[in-house]
């Protein structure tokens, strides 16, 4: 009886707090991850300030466009990758190495101040201007000169080893080109640019990098004031900055023509 009027024992539970990480956790990791991310950032700017300028621009390209298709990829002359573009950089580069090429022809002095070579906001256009009697293509005719095969096919070899794309234009003065047969200067423009075509993949440039064939005709005179100036026949070719996302090969061709232009029957 007594036992049972003994009092129970009394057990008191004291759970010992934590020293100082207990207050805080894993917090410390996460601020410290911050930290890292901070400091990995800044390097990353401190190295694209001490860099030139294109790695700079093939920085930036990459952020705006990750697939590798824009024009500001970063590229080199030899073109490597065909993703990769020239930028306006790379076609001011083009433009040095291709007139150097011009002046190592031997009939360059007879044709310098008929050949323009203008960095745009295309790309880089290069120009064939014609004089009176013709310069580049016989005179009413699609067939190129001994000088327009010479000085095209030095394009070509130049220019094929460039991914980007080839645009070749032909041109006509406002003077009536009709035949009985209905050969005008819309036929004329784009035989000539067709033939200029047909050099350039002789001389190595790929069929796929040229994209179109475009003849104008006299729909873009270079001389308004004087329609009639030969310099407005004439043939381009336009190497581009990328590839138009506009422009479409047609089932029978791998040469397209736009809209309002002609397309010439094959020049013989």
């Amino acid at each position: 009886m007594a036992a049972q009027n003994e009092t129970a024992p009394v057990i008191v539970i004291r759970k010992k707090k934590g020293g100082h990480g207990g207050h805080h956790g894993g917090a410390w990791k996460v601020a410290y991850a911050d930290f890292v991310t901070a400091m990995m950032a800044l390097f990353i700017v401190l190295w694209l300030l001490s860099s030139d300028e294109k790695v700079r621009k093939a920085v930036g390209g990459y952020f705006q466009d990750p697939t590798g298709k824009g024009n500001l990829m970063g590229a080199t002359m030899s073109g490597a990758g065909e993703g990769l573009m020239l930028s306006q950089d790379d076609m001011s580069k083009l433009k040095e190495k291709l007139e150097q090429a011009m002046r190592e022809l031997p009939q360059f002095e007879q044709m310098k101040k008929n050949i323009e070579v203008t960095v745009t906001s295309e790309g880089l256009r290069i120009e064939l201007l014609e004089k009176e009697g013709g310069m580049f293509f016989e005179s009413g005719n699609a067939k190129p000169t001994e000088k327009g095969s010479e000085l095209i096919r030095m394009l070509g070899e130049q220019l094929k080893g460039i991914p980007n794309k080839l645009l070749v234009e032909g041109h006509t003065d406002a003077k009536p080109y009709s035949t009985d047969r209905g050969y005008t200067n819309w036929e004329l423009s784009a035989d000539r640019a067709n033939s200029a075509r047909r050099l350039l993949e002789e001389s190595g440039v790929p069929p796929e990098r040229i994209a179109q064939i475009r003849g104008f005709a006299d729909q873009k005179l270079r001389n308004r004031k004087d329609p009639f100036d030969p310099a407005n026949r004439r043939v381009s070719v336009l190497v581009q900055y990328r590839e138009p996302q506009e422009i479409k090969a047609p089932p029978a061709s791998g040469h397209a023509a736009p809209a309002h232009e002609a397309k010439a029957p094959p020049a013989h």
